[in-house]
């Protein structure tokens, strides 16, 4: 009988080695052990570095806490401010409103003598004009910034205008009410050259009208100021008063060397 050689047993030279297997068993346990040891270790120093990196940043927060408050002891902080704002436009304005009204004016001429003890009937003329106002803060007037409670009052000049743009081109004129015994044109001569005055006049007025707006453009101005000078700035918010307004009884302007 022919014996198969493919049925034969496998003799030692045909055996796979098992030295790869035991290696790599020996690689995955050496990188397990790494591992458990750097995570010991790890842990073991996680409270001292949290601790130490916590001390730092409270220690750095409180140095920036002090930065405004030791500006204003100094006195420095109007002073930079007005250096910053002063810088940004050659006008040194902060403009921050613009009105554009169609405005009616009217002039009434009397008449100074009549007929005996007549008197000559009046004469009303009315123009309408496109009006333009501009408003402003200037930075070349006084300024003063106070810390008081953690909060910035500032104390701004008062708003002032431009000259009113009138549109010339499109001012119309209209007789309310007329005579054929007096001479209107000289009435609206007279009402030409009195519309300046009535502008102006006009313009103190709507100060009112932009005095909210001005307030919250110094205000929003002024924070932006603090944020990018100081590295606490953000935590102070600001309060603004105008020259022209009444201050809380217990503030008190010093003034300025230069007052």
């Amino acid at each position: 009988m022919v014996e198969d050689p493919l049925q034969r047993a496998p003799g030692p030279e045909m055996r796979p080695s098992a030295w790869p297997k035991a290696t790599a068993w020996m690689v995955i346990v050496f990188l397990f052990l790494a591992a458990s040891i750097y995570v010991f270790r790890s842990l073991r120093n996680w409270p001292g570095d949290i601790i130490e990196k916590t001390g730092n940043t409270v220690e750095k927060a409180s140095q920036a806490l002090k930065e405004i408050a030791a500006a204003f002891s100094q006195g420095t902080v109007t002073t930079s401010f007005i250096s910053y704002a002063t810088s940004l436009d050659a006008n040194h304005y902060l403009q921050f409103a613009t009105l554009k009204q169609r405005e009616a004016f009217t002039r009434t001429d009397e008449a100074s003598t009549g007929f005996g003890y007549i008197p000559l009937p009046d004469v009303v003329i009315e123009a309408r004009a496109p009006v333009e106002y501009t408003y402003y803060i200037d930075f070349n007037a006084r300024w003063d910034l106070i810390l008081r409670d953690n909060i910035i009052y500032v104390l701004a000049p008062a708003i002032q205008f431009n000259e009113p743009a009138v549109n010339a081109s499109e001012i119309s004129y209209e007789i309310k009410k007329g005579s054929v015994f007096r001479n209107t044109a000289q009435a609206k001569e007279n009402l030409k050259k009195s519309i300046m005055s009535m502008v102006h006049r006009r313009a103190r007025e709507n100060v009112s009208l932009v005095r909210e707006t001005g307030r919250k453009e110094v205000a929003d101005f002024v924070e932006k100021w603090l944020v990018k000078s100081f590295a606490d700035g953000h935590k102070y918010p600001v309060k603004v008063f105008f020259a022209d307004e009444t201050l809380p009884p217990d503030f008190r302007i010093v003034p300025s060397p230069t007052d």
